[in-house]
């Protein structure tokens, strides 16, 4: 049976690297080929005392893994109540984001930009595996993650435990970057790729924030807007410390 949590299977190096200084990895996998700039990678996963394994070629499920790969001990992810603190909370909400390279983006911007938690569906949503962790190159290591049976139901739960929810919609009646909540406990919802928000999730959150584009442009990446919304957050907070 699977272990409980996330990132039990890594690829990459940064990921693996950054799993590794977490004290995560139980079995480093390297080629052969790449033993030589993987070196430092090595002796530090034998300094832990972590069986390394060299093979002549990758099983990987990434396009480019790097020449490395890791078993590890998985992240707990944490429940919707705990991602209230610290305050004031600043989460991102993904609403079945379906590439995992994006997912993976949202959670190196959200490291980046000092949010404190994330929450993405368990259903028809990109898992939250090798591909999502590589593209996130080590983010998720500093980042807390629950996993909701449903995103509605997320947003609901976080307006209950105090927190404003805000989506992005192309149709939200104002700019995110004229919101005045954004020093408040927040959260940040993202619609999918193509498909946006779904209408329950839109109809949950309390305010629909659009981002001011030229004239012709109808969207941006998820990850992308997902990104600025976060850093305004951040650029607002900032001005108020």
């Amino acid at each position: 049976m699977a272990r409980a949590g996330i990132g039990a299977e890594l690829e990459g190096v940064h990921a693996v690297g950054a799993a590794l200084d977490a004290g995560r990895v139980e079995t480093l996998i390297v080629e052969a080929s790449r033993l030589g700039k993987l070196e430092g990678l090595v002796s530090r996963a034998r300094e832990q005392g972590v069986a390394v394994e060299i093979v002549e070629e990758l099983e990987a499920v990434t396009a480019v893994p790097q020449g490395v790969r890791a078993h590890a001990r998985p992240i707990r992810t944490v429940s919707l109540d705990e991602l209230t603190d610290p305050s004031p909370a600043a989460v991102v909400v993904l609403d079945h984001l379906q590439d995992p390279h994006n997912v993976g983006a949202v959670v190196r911007s959200a490291v980046a930009a000092g949010m404190t938690g994330l929450v993405v569906s368990d259903r028809r949503s990109a898992p939250l595996g090798p591909t999502a962790f590589k593209a996130a190159a080590g983010a998720f290591e500093r980042l807390r993650v629950c996993v909701h049976p449903s995103s509605a139901g997320a947003v609901a739960r976080l307006e209950q435990v105090g927190l404003w929810t805000i989506g992005l919609s192309a149709d939200g009646d104002i700019s995110i970057f004229d919101l005045d909540l954004l020093t408040e406990p927040v959260a940040v919802v993202v619609g999918g790729e193509g498909r946006g928000l779904g209408r329950l999730v839109g109809e949950r959150c309390d305010v629909l924030a659009h981002i001011p584009m030229a004239a012709g442009v109808e969207s941006l990446n998820a990850s992308v807007a997902a990104a600025l919304a976060m850093f305004e957050v951040a650029r607002v907070r900032s001005s108020f410390s």
